[in-house]
């Protein structure tokens, strides 16, 4: 039996149908709709199958317009917008039983040297990833066993995902918590050496829990749930090289929810403290 990160690089394995057309699987689960990662992820896949492979890509846009339906193949059809001297750009519209779900908007650079450098630092100082409980012991701890659903999600989580601030499950304990939430991550086995896979790995995984910085104040990230929340939008910016299967720090912030709607950003650092990649993400949240 594969292990969750095998069965995440067999998922971002795309079957090519036809010149720029892609079809990815999309697997059978419990859940109301496909999740976003997962179609992001597949997505830059396509968009990265059709260029010569020696640029990496540097930013995407995308728009999540319908929600997938789980157990249903998802087809990729990439526009070769531009190919420059120097930056490759690719459209991508994902179709689901001949409705569009998704697109995506990718930019490649060829590496360049610059003549300055700087980023700002972490916000805060963050224990050691391999101090902090997983989020299954977590939940576990305060269970005391999990419930049959979230044993088999566990199984077949491809991250090891570890929450800087331990959760809180009372509404008392998030009255006054301010909209942050950091979380370590990574793959959970090797993704091999493919820095195209690894993309399109944190990809996925950048969609996981970033909305949960518009949650925090509002109600216990696990438990019985007030809202129901999908994601609009989702653009990320890619700034150095990285490994998905080595930890990383997501640290994510709420600068606002207002009319439905809630705001995130997040800023995903190495264990060195180097800046590797931004996300901004807009979510739709409605009173269940």
């Amino acid at each position: 039996m594969t292990n969750p990160a095998e069965r995440l690089v067999d998922l971002l394995d795309l079957e090519q149908i036809e010149v720029n057309i892609f079809r990815g699987r999309s697997p059978q689960e419990s859940l109301q709709r496909v999740f976003g990662g997962q179609v992001a992820g597949q997505a830059l896949v396509a968009a990265g199958r059709t260029t010569e492979g020696d640029r990496p890509v540097h930013s995407l846009h995308a728009y999540f317009l319908r929600p997938g339906r789980p157990g249903v193949p998802i087809v990729y059809q990439v526009e070769r917008v531009r190919d420059g001297r120097s930056f490759t750009t690719r459209r991508v519209t994902a179709v689901q039983q001949g409705r569009t779900i998704f697109n995506l908007t990718a930019s490649f650079h060829q590496p360049e040297d610059g003549s300055f450098e700087h980023q700002l630092p972490p916000a805060r100082e963050v224990p050691d990833p391999e101090s902090l409980p997983t989020v299954v012991d977590e939940i576990r701890e305060h269970l005391g066993a999990l419930p049959e659903q979230l044993e088999r999600m566990a199984r077949r989580q491809p991250f090891d995902i570890r929450y800087v601030d331990r959760l809180r499950w009372a509404p008392e304990e998030v009255r006054g918590a301010e909209p942050r939430s950091a979380v370590w991550m990574r793959a959970v086995g090797p993704l091999g050496d493919d820095p195209l896979v690894h993309t399109c790995a944190l990809t996925y995984a950048s969609d996981m829990t970033l909305l949960d910085a518009v949650r925090i104040p509002v109600e216990p990230l696990w438990g019985p749930r007030g809202f129901d929340m999908a994601s609009l939008d989702h653009a990320m910016w890619f700034h150095r090289p990285f490994r998905a299967d080595e930890w990383f720090l997501y640290d994510q912030e709420s600068p606002i929810a207002t009319g439905g709607r809630g705001l995130a950003r997040g800023r995903i650092y190495d264990l060195e403290g180097r800046l590797l990649v931004s996300v901004v993400q807009e979510g739709l949240f409605r009173a269940l």
